[in-house]
C-alpha cells in the first residue's frame, strides 16, 4: 500500500489511536479554519463564533470510542474500527445535546461527515439538507486531517492536500469550498 501506510503483525497501525494532544490540536485547527471560512461566507458573527465552538468539539465522540477500540483484549480488525469510527458524530451529538449547546452547534457536529453528494454518514444527507455549519466543518476537517500526521500515514504537503480535495470535490458544497480556498490561499 505504499510507504505512507505500513503495517506489521507485531505492531499493527490503527485507524483510531487516540492521542488527546493530537485531537486537541486538530480541533483547534478545524475551529480556526471554520471560523475564517464562515466569515468569508459572510455568516452572522454569532454563527461564526458558534462554528468555532463546533470545530473544537466536532470529534468529541471519539472519546467514547476509546473504550470500544482500546479496551478490547485483542487488536481489532481495521474494518471493525471503521464501523466504530463512523459512530463518533452521533456519539458526540448525544454527549453534548443536554449541555446547553445550540442546535446549530449540535447539528454541525452531528452531520460533519455528510458529503454533499449524499455519500456520507450518519444520515446520507445531500446538498442543502446538510446544515451549513456541517458543510463548513466537512471541508475544514478534511483539510486539517490531510495536513496532519496520522497513525497510518504522514501529513501531505499543502499542494497535495489541495489536489486530493479537488479530486473529491463532489463531497463539498462548492460555495463553501471556494470560500475555503480563498481563506487557505490567503494564509
Amino acid at each position: 500500500m505504499g510507504a505512507a501506510y505500513k503495517r506489521s503483525s507485531n505492531n499493527p497501525e490503527r485507524i483510531l489511536e487516540f492521542d488527546l494532544s493530537a485531537e486537541l490540536n486538530h480541533g483547534m485547527a478545524v475551529s480556526n479554519l471554520a471560523y475564517a471560512v464562515a466569515m468569508q461566507l459572510g455568516l452572522d458573527s454569532k454563527l461564526c463564533y458558534e462554528l468555532a465552538i463546533a470545530g473544537m468539539l466536532h470529534d468529541i465522540g471519539k472519546l467514547k470510542l476509546t473504550c470500544y477500540i482500546n479496551g478490547q483484549e485483542c487488536n481489532p480488525l481495521v474494518i471493525e474500527e471503521l464501523k466504530y469510527v463512523r459512530m463518533h458524530p452521533t456519539l458526540g451529538y448525544e454527549e453534548l445535546k443536554d449541555q446547553g449547546y445550540s442546535d446549530f452547534i449540535l447539528e454541525s457536529i452531528l452531520y460533519h461527515h455528510e458529503n454533499y453528494d449524499g455519500s456520507g454518514y450518519p444520515s446520507n444527507k445531500a446538498g442543502e439538507e446538510i446544515p451549513i455549519g456541517a458543510r463548513i466543518l466537512r471541508v475544514c476537517d478534511v483539510f486539517t486531517a490531510l495536513s496532519s500526521d496520522r497513525p497510518y500515514r504522514k501529513a501531505f504537503d499543502r499542494k497535495t492536500v489541495m489536489e486530493l480535495m479537488i479530486e473529491e470535490v463532489k463531497n463539498f458544497d462548492m460555495e463553501v469550498f471556494i470560500a475555503f480556498q480563498k481563506v487557505v490561499h490567503n494564509t
